[in-house]
């Protein structure tokens, strides 16, 4: 059985109140940290960013708003398109704000995704090994 999911999409980057430009987003999800999944920005060859988000939060975005921290997701309709709109909110400002990106992914590709994750591990069904966690702390990873 395949521990592993990937898929590459191109997402909408948005940030401030500009424009939106495509960059790739590259999925990925390991059974090995199953409550997890992880999100690389890549443009023009390079990572712009690399994010763990939590796979149940991620599913409830696609229909009600989330999270209260550095990441926020929301679902968003714009015409015929679904989207999944994710907020991720990054170091204080000179000015006392915070930085900010805003990405636009396809809801349906979302949701094909985390579909593929439940065939690898089910919800529910997902183990925490604790003894490994201890492990890989104590020797410094």
């Amino acid at each position: 059985m395949n521990s592993f999911v990937r898929k590459t999409l191109v997402v909408q980057l948005q940030s401030g109140d500009g424009d939106r430009f495509p960059v790739m987003a590259h999925l990925s999800y390991d059974a090995a940290d199953p409550f997890a999944l992880t999100m690389v920005f890549s443009h023009d060859g390079r990572v712009l960013a690399r994010w763990a988000l939590d796979r149940e939060m991620v599913g409830a975005g696609l229909t009600r708003p989330v999270g209260v921290g550095d990441v926020r997701l929301r679902p968003e309709s714009r015409g015929m398109w679904d989207e999944l709109c994710i907020e991720f909110l990054g170091d204080a400002r000179p000015d006392g704000g915070r930085h900010r990106a805003v990405v636009y992914v396809w809801a349906p590709a979302v949701a094909a995704f985390l579909r593929d994750t439940h065939g690898v591990v089910r919800p529910g069904r997902e183990e925490v090994r604790v003894d490994d966690f201890l492990a890989e702390v104590i020797a410094g990873g």
